[in-house]
């Protein structure tokens, strides 16, 4: 495939895209995990790390140097907390986003945002027109927080008051442009959906037919409805680690069959 031989060479600049996926992202964690232990400069060496969503703060840990052992924790965490409360995240008392803001504030560098600058690609919805808008330059730390805030506002399930970057409202990014960059030939795409993308699971050859939703390739299958529902509800630990372990499974099949140059070997 012509667009996996492009991302290899080394010569050329290529970016890794997060699809928003809600409390599924912690697939993401697991090939990351995957592709650090084998292949560092595959992540390290990217020009742009993009996401919508949840992905985006897979991003932006990547991208202000976060661990993802620590991010990993945090989705535990707030999983957690949230499966504390009767109606889960729909819980009067308890409020997504702002438990993501807070532990941005504390996790988050007093630089975060010059490190993001330039590297971090965020989608944004913009709430007047619904038209896609992509931010990668941070004036300021909170700056860099309000944009991440709002490419992970899904309208209801966080709240009915959208939050605003540079003064002006947005909800969530993946409801426009799940996937940035992800026409560049030279952008490794990933999504916890089996589909097109360069890195996500895999179903049976049997599919009806195939949606694309925000730029996203989702196969239309038993096992897809069931991740897009389960999306948006507090996975157990166990299924969070089933799906962390799909993930980095997942990966290694992709630098398996795509990147034989970077001599990736089996554990």
């Amino acid at each position: 495939m012509e667009t996996s031989e492009k991302m290899f060479n080394w010569d050329e600049e290529w970016n890794i895209s997060f699809a928003g996926c809600g409390f599924r992202c912690i697939y993401y964690l697991g090939a990351l995990a995957c592709i650090l232990e084998r292949v560092p400069q595959l992540v390290h060496g990217a020009s742009k790390i993009c996401g919508a969503s949840s992905g985006c703060l897979v991003a932006a840990a990547l991208a202000v140097g976060i661990p993802i052992e620590q991010v990993c924790v945090d989705v535990l965490t707030v999983a957690k907390e949230a499966r504390k409360h009767t109606l889960g995240v729909f819980h009067p008392t308890f409020s997504l986003l702002r438990t993501v803001r807070d532990n941005l504030l504390e996790k988050l560098p007093a630089d975060a945002h010059l490190r993001a600058s330039g590297k971090l690609c965020v989608s944004l919805t913009r709430l007047a027109d619904r038209k896609n808008v992509l931010v990668s330059e941070f004036a300021s730390r909170e700056e860099l927080i309000q944009a991440l805030m709002c490419s992970c506002f899904f309208p209801v399930y966080c709240g009915s008051i959208p939050p605003s970057y540079r003064g002006v409202h947005y909800i969530d990014g993946a409801l426009s442009n799940s996937m940035p960059l992800f026409e560049q030939r030279n952008t490794i795409t990933m999504a916890p959906f089996s589909g097109e993308s360069d890195i996500c699971p895999t179903e049976g050859t049997f599919n009806f037919f195939e949606v694309h939703y925000g730029n996203v390739s989702i196969q239309a299958n038993v096992g897809n409805v069931h991740r897009i529902c389960t999306s948006f509800l507090p996975p157990t630990f166990q299924k969070l680690a089933e799906i962390c372990h799909n993930g980095y499974v997942d990966a290694f099949h992709f630098l398996r069959e795509r990147g034989k140059s970077l001599h990736v070997h089996p554990p």
